[in-house]
């Protein structure tokens, strides 16, 4: 690895962890367009170096700070929706995986976007304007 390509991956590392820390994001929403676009990873080599990332180490840091700020605030992390979350996860990472390896690149990279797309559109609640908006016209 060149020294340039040593400092745009920990950029796009920290850029990550930042925002996952913060948001609760990172391994999709950055990491994967990151690594395609700066790095010219196809999006199965992008999605799977985000998943490697997204394991136990990385995560327990941030987990902790939430779970102890939780706790003090009264409105703690309750580690059975989190087993069950992560039996479920467990599952479908693993059939959505195999799922993924069978999808061309540009078709998954669509795939994405979209997923992407729609997730933005809801959480700034576009939705319920554009219903809103519909409604008005008929």
């Amino acid at each position: 690895m060149s020294t340039h390509e040593i400092i745009l991956i920990l950029i796009i590392g920290l850029f990550a962890g930042i925002l996952s820390g913060l948001v609760g994001v990172g391994g999709g929403i950055v990491l994967v367009p990151a690594l395609v676009y700066f790095l010219s990873y196809t999006q199965h080599q992008a999605q799977g170096t985000s998943l490697g990332v997204l394991t136990f180490p990385v995560v327990i840091i941030a987990f902790l700070t939430y779970y102890t700020d939780c706790k003090k605030m009264g409105v703690p992390i309750d580690f059975k929706v989190i087993g069950v979350l992560s039996a479920g996860f467990l599952i479908g990472g693993y059939f959505g995986s195999k799922l993924a390896l069978k999808i061309d690149n540009d078709t998954l990279k669509k795939i994405f976007a979209i997923i992407l797309f729609y997730t933005g559109f809801k959480m700034l609640g576009w939705d319920a304007l554009l219903l809103k908006w519909i409604k008005n016209i008929f």
